[in-house]
């Protein structure tokens, strides 16, 4: 697939800090801010997510001079909500959103994603709080994330794509139609994890054709198939079982990215398709061959990806 491709047969393919082991906005065991954006340039990536706030730039001059030095664009930020524990938590989402959404909107962006807190830290392994959500806290979540949505379209013109998450109360098929239940396409529609909805035995093309307009937003990602059964029936903790590669480099893993991309691409080619394997703790030094075989391996397996 080459440049010149249409808006009309593509979708637009990208990547994320996250594919550099990226999780927090400073670390000193991650990749520098800079080498992460030479090598997604390198690779051959036009579009790029913000990853945690503070990790690139946060002067929105200063990182668009960063990023149109090398010829990237930025697709969406990403902001952490837990709306299911009370009417006080719009106020935390709020707080990341005015920084988050203010920062990607000025340099264009027209997304952000939103991750649900998980019932089990994964920083500490923790468990924090039941797996499962009564009816309340169900009506709580949707009604806090469509209120979340309608402000960030009307203060930022950025639309809310929320992002399903293994070890978090939305991971499997029924809670995933349960939230689209819940929550209204005119302020939140699905940021579709490849990978996280595969964690849970989803099926993502049966989730498109049953949903098309609720995907938003994409993230292309697979999972390790010979490892899940061992994480799932050993109950592995999320952040354990990425350190022993869960989320594996295409195309070894399922699901197979190409259907979805052409999937999609059918239903809206303005959707983004960002390419984000979990990575944390990684050496600094594998993510960057793996960022360019992957690139290759999307552009010479479909022609429903454009890098513009």
């Amino acid at each position: 697939m080459t440049d010149t491709a249409t808006a009309t047969d593509a979708i637009r393919i990208g990547t994320a800090p996250d594919s550099w082991g990226v999780w927090f906005p400073d670390d000193p065991k991650q990749v520098p801010w800079q080498r992460f954006l030479d090598e997604a340039t390198a690779a051959g990536y036009k579009w790029i997510e913000l990853g945690p706030y503070g990790y690139l730039p946060t002067d929105p001059s200063q990182l668009r001079d960063e990023l149109e030095s090398r010829g990237l664009q930025l697709s969406a930020g990403t902001v952490f909500t837990g709306f299911h524990k009370g009417d006080d938590q719009f106020q935390r989402a709020w707080d990341q959103a005015v920084k988050v959404a203010g920062l990607a909107a000025a340099l264009g962006a027209e997304h952000l994603v939103t991750i649900p807190d998980l019932w089990r830290s994964d920083a500490t392994e923790e468990v924090l709080e039941s797996r499962t959500l009564t009816d309340e806290q169900w009506q709580r979540l949707g009604k806090g994330h469509d209120q979340l949505g309608k402000a960030l379209l009307e203060e930022f013109g950025v639309h809310q794509q929320f992002h399903t998450h293994a070890d978090s109360h939305v991971g499997t098929y029924t809670e995933t139609v349960r939230f689209l239940s819940e929550t209204d396409p005119a302020y939140t529609n699905l940021c579709l994890d490849t990978g996280h909805f595969a964690y849970y035995g989803g099926d993502n093309l049966t989730l498109i054709a049953e949903h098309p307009e609720r995907i938003g937003y994409l993230h292309l990602k697979q999972v390790d198939t010979d490892l899940l059964p061992d994480v799932l029936k050993n109950d592995v903790p999320f952040a354990t079982a990425v350190s022993q590669g869960i989320m594996t480099e295409p195309p070894h893993g399922t699901p197979e990215l190409a259907p979805i991309i052409e999937a999609v691409a059918t239903i809206n080619p303005d959707v983004f398709g960002i390419v984000e394997q979990d990575m944390y703790g990684c050496s600094v030094d594998a993510p960057g061959p793996i960022a360019e075989r992957t690139f290759q391996h999307i552009f010479g397996s479909t022609s429903a990806a454009r890098a513009l």
